[in-house]
């Protein structure tokens, strides 16, 4: 099960909650087994990042607008925000480590 503190975003809200921040956002799909290893990953970050970043998901399935704005073409991929600008790209299975780094790096 998903941690409340990671948020839903969809082609109609991700403008708006990328705007401000620092923001990773996990686009996934259902049928996605990395996505789903990945999962427990991005929920224990959306708990250590609490307050300082905000962690989202967004199901590539049923929003095919951004992926398509960003050319995201292989799931899972991982996207950092900082501000509203795209800062970060991570495609395919990323290590806890790998992700807190480059969230501690736009967090600075």
């Amino acid at each position: 099960m998903a941690s409340d503190k990671v948020k839903t975003f969809t082609d109609s809200n991700f403008d708006q909650e990328t705007k401000n921040g620092v923001v990773l956002v996990d686009f996934w799909a259902e049928w996605c087994g990395p996505c789903r290893r990945l999962a427990p990953t991005v929920d224990a970050l959306a708990g250590e990042f609490d307050g300082r970043a905000t962690v989202a998901k967004l199901n590539v399935d049923e929003n095919p607008s951004v992926p398509g704005r960003f050319m995201i073409r292989g799931i899972p991929t991982l996207l950092i925000f900082k501000n509203g600008q795209l800062a970060e790209t991570l495609v395919g299975l990323a290590s806890k480590e790998d992700i807190t780094r480059l969230l501690e790096k736009q967090l600075s």
